[in-house]
């Protein structure tokens, strides 16, 4: 398995999904509002293709096995359901590719950044 292989699915031993899924914005607040009420639902939120359950990319089944495998709570929001907020996290983060993983309400990046900071103990610590 090569570190440099995005879909580097760590393993198939990966427990079930500790990912909650948040298909609910309250429409009635600006975007902003709503992109911030998402990443603020919970400590680790991420913004990925699918759900945990049913990722729609390569990209983000790994980080979700990722997540999965350090056994940590988190919740999900399929920017493939809603453009707007898929339109609106990409300029309020300045990031222009999914996955994003926040935590504690600050980006911490996409699948590649993600990847090597759990090869490196770094995300571990983070989540910690």
């Amino acid at each position: 398995m090569s570190d440099n292989n995005p879909f580097n699915i760590i393993n198939d031993q990966v427990p079930q999904s500790g990912g909650q899924a948040v298909s609910a914005v309250d429409k009635s607040l600006g975007l902003t509002e709503q992109i911030e009420s998402l990443i603020k639902s919970s400590d680790v939120f991420l913004f990925m293709k699918g759900t945990s359950d049913m990722p729609m990319c390569g990209f983000s089944a790994n980080t979700v096995a990722i997540l999965n495998s350090l056994n940590v709570p988190y919740k999900t929001f399929n920017i493939l359901e809603d453009m707007d907020i898929r339109e609106g996290v990409k300029e309020y983060a300045n990031w222009p590719t999914f996955p994003q993983l926040y935590v504690k309400g600050e980006l911490v990046g996409g699948n590649d950044i993600i990847t090597e900071m759990f090869h490196s103990g770094d995300l571990q610590n983070i989540l910690k």
